[in-house]
């Protein structure tokens, strides 16, 4: 699940993305990020402590683009994906890029190539 927002994300938005992520799978999570601020903010942890242990958190050493397969997924979009794009009008970028997000689910080397990088698996 990935959502695109214009400028800075807000805490605000984490715990909404949070809520939007655990409503359809209704099992625990474990939620890995990095040391963004907005992910340590209070609103944050109350939200997590709000679900009774059903979402976790962990966090990446700091600087681990290595460890992190977010950091892969967006080189793939940007080297592979959108490689040569050039839009024709200021909203094509955006609805582009979360239509190759999207392709990039039902592609298992993508997703393989991930866990690979990231060495977790």
């Amino acid at each position: 699940m990935f959502r695109l927002h214009e400028g800075s994300i807000k805490k605000e938005q984490h715990v909404e993305f949070l809520k939007a992520l655990r409503a359809p799978l209704e099992r625990p999570l474990l939620i890995i990020w990095d040391g963004l601020k907005a992910h340590r903010s209070k609103l944050v942890r109350e939200y997590l402590d709000s679900t009774d242990g059903e979402v976790q958190m962990a966090f990446l050493p700091p600087y681990s683009p290595d460890l992190n397969p977010v950091e892969f997924l967006w080189a793939w979009l940007e080297r592979h994906a959108l490689a040569n794009f050039r839009p024709a009008n200021l909203n094509e970028p955006d609805t582009t890029a979360r239509r190759k997000l999207r392709s990039a689910r039902r592609r298992p080397s993508i997703i393989a190539a991930r866990r690979a990088q990231a060495e977790l698996w």
